[in-house]
């Protein structure tokens, strides 16, 4: 007999058994029911922010076990999946090894900016986000798969690392470019490590002062990485320059578009998105669709290069995804369209109509809620 109840997520405890499945904003399974619970999935649950879950306890008899219903395809649905289904292109992938080393990685150049070992630790993680990118000839990234650490800041560095480097292939610079890129994204914030905890951690917006503060993290960073031989001025330079404006309303030098480095032009990029989609204790994420839309209305602040390179390498609706249609419809995502991250080609799983969101113009007035 199966015993079903509720349980908070400070609660939980390992080997619990969840008894419901847990989906993303694109109703995407993370921890499906029945599966049992490591240290791991419960700090996820609580990261997510879900309050509590339903688990069990005792033998499950598939006879009456429920079930999660599934609406059916229809058979043109069906047809035109099979014709149309685009994979989408090859996306960064860290496996549990690497993501282990990049995380103990990070934590230690945070913590040991002064080391002898500073230059080598760095290129190490560098050198492993590349090998990531170039086994399998990566052109894409999805940063719900990028969890390298439980840690904002370390986690954050390399999400924006891996994105800047996606976008500096994107635009076709060099490997050299791309690895150089890479150490800018890992050590943007290293000037962070210099903050005082109470602000670097206030779970609630900062007062002008200890923003005034904060921001003095680009010139720390900066300060840091100038001193050491083995890393170009490029790097120091992005990392100095990372939350400059083309408008020339960021800081720490107030300049405009002509006299920020190009790395930094494309660090900014990552460094938002990434900031807007991750919850902190005194802001909730957007969704990956409602960051997408306030980067692509930011024309004055960020460089409209890396933007657009951005948004060739973001896929918000990976191929398979269920999606809502405006019209009420019930789609399959079937491929992703070059230049139009937000509009992918759907499949209607009840009639089976294709919506060629970007190209059809009978489709114009027609969006994904």
């Amino acid at each position: 007999m199966v015993k079903r109840y509720f349980v908070r997520t400070r609660s939980l405890e390992e080997g619990m058994r969840i008894d419901q499945n847990i989906k993303d904003r694109m109703d995407r399974i993370l921890i499906a029911r029945g599966t049992i619970l490591d240290e791991y999935l419960i700090s996820s649950l609580q990261k997510l922010g879900v309050g509590g879950v339903y688990v069990s306890e005792g033998e499950e008899d598939p006879a009456v076990a429920p079930k999660e219903p599934e609406k059916p395809l229809c058979a043109m649905a069906i047809n035109n999946i099979s014709k149309l289904r685009t994979p989408d292109p090859a996306k960064v992938k860290l496996t549990e090894s690497v993501k282990k080393r990049v995380s103990e990685g990070i934590q230690y150049l945070y913590n040991n900016s002064d080391s002898e070992s500073f230059a080598n630790t760095t290129s190490s993680i560098t050198n492993d986000l590349m090998k990531a990118i170039q086994d399998n000839d990566a052109i894409a990234v999805d940063i719900t798969a990028l969890k390298t650490s439980d840690e904002y800041t370390f986690k954050h560095s390399v999400d924006v690392a891996t994105m800047s480097m996606i976008i500096a292939k994107e635009q076709g610079l060099s490997k050299d470019d791309i690895y150089k890129i890479g150490i800018a994204g890992l050590l943007h914030d290293m000037g962070k490590s210099k903050i005082p905890l109470d602000i670097l951690n206030k779970p609630a917006k900062l007062s002008d002062e200890e923003f005034a503060i904060m921001k003095q993290h680009t010139t720390m960073g900066y300060e840091i990485l100038k001193e050491k031989e083995e890393f170009s001025p490029e790097i120091s330079f992005a990392v100095l320059q990372h939350h400059e404006k083309a408008n020339g309303r960021g800081y720490p030098l107030g300049v405009t578009s002509d006299k920020i480095v190009p790395y930094a032009k494309i660090l900014s990029v990552a460094d938002v998105y990434d900031a807007l989609v991750t919850e902190r204790p005194y802001k909730k994420s957007f969704s990956q669709r409602t960051a997408v839309e306030m980067i692509m209305s930011m024309t004055e602040e960020l460089d409209i290069t890396a933007m657009k390179s951005f948004l060739n390498s973001v896929i918000l609706y990976p191929v398979d995804t269920m999606v809502t249609l405006s019209n009420g419809e019930e789609a399959r995502v079937v491929k992703n369209n070059s230049g139009s991250v937000l509009r992918p080609t759907v499949v209607s799983i009840e009639t089976g109509q294709v919506y060629d969101l970007a190209n059809d113009l009978n489709c114009a007035n027609l969006i994904i809620k």
